[in-house]
């Protein structure tokens, strides 16, 4: 059977779904989108998806399709017409359908589409064993607090970590990792405190980072917001990164060298437990 998707207040099925030639968001990349992940039918860290969704569209200056209420009933429609009971629901707002023009046109309405993904989020394999890296320059624009959908570098950066033979790519910029592809990056120091770089326009303000770091303090483990460098996360005794479809992902090897003696280490195994207990209590 083919997934239900939303487009723009209707519920279709994915084969009849359609988007005008002229979407800003098809021309110009001119949207922004959020990811929030489904365990046992329920959303987790809906609020936050929300609230970083309204930052995003007020930074580039478009109008919210709908309010936080109405676009918390589409998510659960879409989760039901689907019968999600694991995955992802997937959130794009576009600045609407005009001619093609490079000035942002005006009295357009704005494009909302949604879809859900059946995947496999709690028992991911990477979970299991650890996932390698490798480092390659940050080619992205200089405002990735904003998610948008100008998506073509971190892709390229993960085709040349799968061309590699590794898993995923952390971005570097100045010396310093930035971020991976799609995630947050940190490294765990020997004495167990936890690095991992500090919010600006550098990098995307995470809402599962928000919410491990916040874990972290909880149980009482250090945190250092600040840069670091790939031959510092080298040394690490371990590292991991943090999205909403990896939750908490280890990092076992890191441009071909082995991070502590190579497996999934208990600061991220530890965060990652915690990080799903608790975030299913809160899920709506």
């Amino acid at each position: 059977m083919s997934r239900t998707v939303y487009v723009n207040g209707q519920y279709l099925p994915e084969e009849d779904a359609k988007i005008s030639v002229f979407d800003r968001g098809f021309l110009m990349a001119d949207a922004v989108y959020e990811v929030t992940s489904v365990i046992d039918g329920k959303m987790l860290d809906f609020p936050g998806h929300a609230a970083r969704l309204q930052r995003s569209l007020e930074a580039i200056g478009m109008t919210p399709p709908c309010t936080t209420a109405e676009l918390k009933a589409i998510h659960r429609e879409m989760i039901a017409r689907n019968e999600l009971v694991e995955g992802l629901v997937y959130l794009q707002v576009t600045r609407g359908a005009a001619d093609r023009d490079f000035a942002y046109p005006v009295g357009v309405e704005p494009s909302m589409v949604l879809f859900t993904q059946a995947k496999n989020v709690v028992d991911s394999p990477l979970a299991k064993h650890g996932m390698k890296v490798i480092s390659t320059p940050d080619i992205r624009w200089g405002r990735r607090d904003i998610k948008t959908v100008q998506l073509l570098a971190p892709s390229m950066g993960k085709m040349a970590a799968k061309a590699a033979g590794a898993d995923d790519a952390w971005l570097v910029e100045d010396g310093f990792v930035t971020e991976g592809t799609s995630n947050n990056a940190y490294i765990v120091k020997p004495d167990g405190t936890i690095v991992t770089r500090d919010l600006s326009n550098d990098i995307l303000s995470g809402i599962t980072r928000a919410a491990v770091l916040r874990f972290a303090g909880e149980a009482q483990i250090k945190v250092e917001e600040r840069p670091f460098t790939i031959e510092e996360a080298k040394m690490a005794t371990e590292a991991f990164v943090t999205s909403a479809t990896t939750f908490v992902g280890p990092v076992v090897e890191i441009d071909g060298v082995r991070i502590g003696d190579g497996n999934v280490g208990p600061t991220a195994r530890r965060l990652r437990e915690l990080y799903i207990a608790e975030s299913l209590k809160t899920a709506l």
